[in-house]
């Protein structure tokens, strides 16, 4: 059955020429990802946004190479279905191309992600042409770039002038052309993402950028509402799992208070001999 098929790149390209919408969510552990696997996510990312909503810092920049490493290994242990696509997190494909092959490398074989996620249009195209070159998957990420937050100042909407539509046309085009087997489109207004997606033969993912995209991702702790900071306006929250854990973490405090647990039936007996 197609549910508990493995899903490869290629299959993310017939997806886009049959008019199929591919679904994305991040994912930073193994029983997040057997879940997400579970649910027919297609492709799980282990996404530097882990620095925000695991680690607890304000951006992504603090986030180190073997924390990504540390994470991509955990989901791909747990996913059998999903392709497992990793970040490269600042400054680990900037410096050199030895250097950035090396690193995305590592997302690879100690990882144990099938592919990498790099930020950047036209700037970064060469490094990228050079990891599929060296045989690594390379998935683009144009709009907003949240590594650059500091440059930006801060998370602001890419492309809402025809020059700076334009350049977002451009980059995606050059990442194409590198190779790159599909592109995040981040928060974008809705027409120029959808002129992109149809100017592109390889996939477009969305966030914040409007249902023309080949497909959709989002944080998910985002998107189970697992995650008490700030929530950009494009989210869609589908539970409220946070409260539903601060409500049960109550409960089992009152009934280790009040002595109500551990029950007769939680307690391991031992028989004499």
């Amino acid at each position: 059955m197609e549910h508990f098929t493995r899903v490869r790149i290629p299959d993310l390209m017939q997806r886009k020429a049959a008019g199929r919408k591919i679904a994305m969510l991040t994912a930073y552990d193994a029983t997040m990802a057997r879940l997400l696997d579970r649910a027919g996510i297609d492709i799980l990312l282990v996404g530097d946004s882990l620095g925000m909503v695991i680690q607890g810092y304000d951006t992504t920049i603090p986030v180190t190479l073997d924390a990504m490493v540390h994470h991509a290994r955990a989901v791909a242990n747990g996913a059998k279905r999903a392709l497992v696509v990793a970040d490269l997190p600042f400054l680990t494909y900037q410096v050199s191309d030895a250097e950035a092959i090396r690193n995305a490398g590592r997302l690879i074989q100690d990882g144990g992600a099938a592919a990498v996620k790099m930020e950047g249009g036209a700037p970064v195209a060469r490094v990228a042409a050079k990891m599929v070159e060296a045989g690594i998957p390379v998935m683009g990420h144009i709009g907003l770039t949240p590594q650059a937050v500091h440059r930006l100042g801060g998370f602001r909407i890419a492309g809402k002038t025809e020059p700076e539509a334009e350049q977002l046309l451009e980059d995606a085009k050059v990442l194409e052309a590198a190779g790159v087997f599909a592109i995040v489109l981040e928060l974008m207004p809705a027409g120029v993402a959808a002129r992109i997606t149809a100017e592109l033969k390889i996939p477009t993912i969305g966030i914040g950028a409007g249902a023309g995209c080949d497909g959709q991702v989002l944080v998910s702790y985002d998107a189970f509402g697992m995650f008490d900071g700030f929530a950009p306006k494009f989210v869609k929250q589908y539970a409220n799992l946070g409260e539903q854990v601060v409500a049960a973490a109550q409960a089992y405090a009152e009934d280790v208070r009040g002595g109500r647990f551990p029950a007769e039936e939680h307690t391991v007996s031992v028989k004499p001999k």
